[in-house]
């Protein structure tokens, strides 16, 4: 990465654990796409009185030349999403999807929609 990757907390205090696992997980976004350019990643909690746990929402906004992506994980429903961890997993998991899939309309593996003559 060109920029180093920025870790945000908003609404938690910041944690080493959670810190390290956002890195390790940003390196490895790095296998989809070399040419990352930035990451940034925002973990919040909203504290509302729920009768479960607080969820997390966490967004990644990944730069690359041509492309900015944006992931953002905010699951009101999921009791997955009480634990940082679980939440962090599945946005990282949807950002992979998102760099595999633009890598390969890059390269041309995507067939473009033919549009119907009239």
């Amino acid at each position: 990465m060109q920029i180093p990757l920025q870790i945000i907390f908003r609404g938690i205090p910041p944690s080493e654990a959670v810190e390290a696992r956002i890195r390790e997980k940003a390196t490895k976004l790095e296998r989809f796409n070399e040419h990352i350019m930035s990451c940034r990643v925002a973990v919040e909690s909203e504290h509302h009185h729920h009768h479960q746990g607080n969820l997390y929402h966490v967004r990644i906004d990944i730069t690359t030349p041509g492309k900015e992506i944006v992931i953002s994980r905010e699951h009101h429903d999921n009791q997955a999403h009480e634990d940082a961890y679980v939440a962090i997993r599945d946005a990282f998991n949807a950002a992979t999807r998102q760099l595999e899939d633009y890598v390969r309309i890059q390269r041309g593996e995507v067939k473009s929609r033919a549009v119907p003559e009239d």
